[in-house]
C-alpha cells in the first residue's frame, strides 16, 4: 500500500520512512513540495502525509492544488506551527488529521489506520480470511495456503492487495490499471496474464471473473 511523504527534515524523512515501511506500506518520500505535488499528480497513493514548511510550494499550496484538480488523495499535516489559523487552513483545505511535531511513530501509525479504515475499508492490522483455507495478511503483504506463505512478485502481491481492499466487489480492468498500475500503459491481455499467474500459484478460482463486471476476490470475515 502505496503512501507518500513530504518532509524536509532529513533524518525526520528518513526515521518516518523506516517506520512505515518496516510496518508493510511502500513510502515515496520527498524534500520539497513541487517535487511532492508532481509526484501525487502522476500517481496513485492511499494517502499523503505532508509537512507545511517546506521549500519550493508548502504542504498548504500543495494542498490546494490537489483540491482544485479534484484530488481526493486523504492528506494527514505534520508540523511544528501550532497557531490555529494554520491549523484552520489545513482542515479547510480538505486534511483528513493533524500531527504536531514532535510525535510518536507510533501515533503516526494509528491515525494512517484509521483513515484508511475509514476511507477505503482497510484495516491494516486485520488478516483477511479468504475462500479455499487462504488468508491475506495485509500490513506484512503476505499471502498465505493454510498458513504456508505463497511467494507473489510485487506487482501480483499490489493487484492482490487492491482488489482485497475492494472486498466482494467486481473491479474492472480500468479500474485495476488505474490503481494497480497507476495509470500508466498496459494492455488488456498482460493485466489479465498477472491474474492468471496468480491462479497458477493459488487456485483457478482465488480470483473470480465475470465479463462486462471484471475481477474480485472474496472475502469471508
Amino acid at each position: 500500500m502505496k503512501i507518500l511523504l513530504l518532509e524536509d527534515d532529513y533524518n525526520y524523512n528518513e526515521s518516518i520512512k523506516e517506520y512505515l515501511e518496516d510496518s508493510g506500506f511502500i513510502v515515496d518520500s520527498f524534500y520539497d513540495g513541487q517535487s511532492a505535488l508532481e509526484a501525487i499528480v502522476d500517481n496513485k497513493y492511499y494517502l499523503a502525509i505532508l509537512d507545511i514548511k517546506v521549500p519550493k510550494l508548502n504542504g498548504h499550496e500543495v494542498i490546494k492544488y490537489l483540491k482544485d484538480i479534484n484530488n481526493n488523495t486523504p492528506i494527514i499535516i505534520t508540523t511544528s506551527l501550532v497557531d490555529i489559523d494554520n491549523i484552520t487552513i489545513g482542515y479547510q483545505l480538505g486534511c483528513k488529521d493533524y500531527l504536531k511535531k514532535p510525535f510518536e511513530l507510533k501515533e503516526l501509525e494509528l491515525r494512517i489506520n484509521t483513515i484508511l479504515q475509514t476511507v477505503y475499508n482497510i484495516n491494516m492490522e486485520k488478516i483477511n480470511q479468504l475462500e479455499n483455507g487462504y488468508s491475506f495478511d495485509i500490513s506484512a503483504g503476505i499471502l498465505k495456503k493454510d498458513n504456508k506463505q505463497i511467494d507473489l512478485s510485487i506487482k501480483e502481491k499490489e493487484l492482490v492487495e487492491f482488489l482485497i481492499s475492494n472486498p466482494n466487489i467486481f473491479c474492472d480492468i480500468e479500474n485495476i490499471r488505474e490503481n494497480v498500475w497507476e495509470g500508466k500503459e498496459i494492455n488488456n491481455a498482460d493485466i489479465r496474464m498477472y491474474i492468471r499467474k496468480i491462479r497458477l500459484k493459488t487456485h483457478k478460482d482465488f480470483i473470480i471473473s465475470h465479463r462486462g463486471l471484471g475481477y474480485k476476490i472474496v472475502i469471508s470475515n
